[in-house]
């Protein structure tokens, strides 16, 4: 089936099954693969994206569910305050190991100061929970978002 989907500000049409993941739509179909495949059971985050400025999974995120709404991803979130304030954050205090995580912690973590622009550690906490970092740079994480909510 045929849907228009809008990501990161650009129309993209697409031919595919009602019920293909959003993420596979994103890495496979369009070729964005900054979102990253993590567990296919939205319990990891490293398939987070915007959709309508909330955190989502995408690899649950069916593609007939999406409808009208704006979708962005890591390859735009720079553009916004927050992301690029993120994004320097990260670099800063040197946050990434592996990186294999990073773009869904940074699209929680944005979402996160979109809605919360002075988070506190249990703000940070709950926004950041379903977001696992194998290498464990959870407190650099977190410190980064709050440098980033200082910016």
């Amino acid at each position: 089936m045929a849907y228009n989907l809008k990501i990161n500000g650009t129309a993209h049409s697409v031919d595919v099954d009602d019920d293909t993941p959003l993420l596979w739509v994103i890495r496979d179909v369009l070729g964005m693969t900054g979102t990253k495949f993590g567990c296919g059971a939205a319990l990891c985050g490293a398939c987070t994206v915007h959709i309508d400025g909330v955190a989502t999974r995408s690899c649950v995120t069916t593609v007939d569910s999406i409808g009208d709404s704006a979708i962005t991803t890591i390859e735009a979130i720079g553009e916004t305050p927050q992301g690029a304030a993120l994004q320097k954050a990260w670099l800063d205090l040197e946050v990434v190991q592996c990186g294999y995580c990073q773009s869904g912690q940074l699209m929680s973590a944005a979402a996160l100061l979109t809605d919360t622009p002075k988070p506190t550690d249990a703000d940070i906490d709950g926004a950041m929970s379903g977001n696992v970092c194998r290498c464990g740079t959870y407190q650099r994480i977190r410190a980064a978002i709050k440098q980033a909510a200082e910016a």
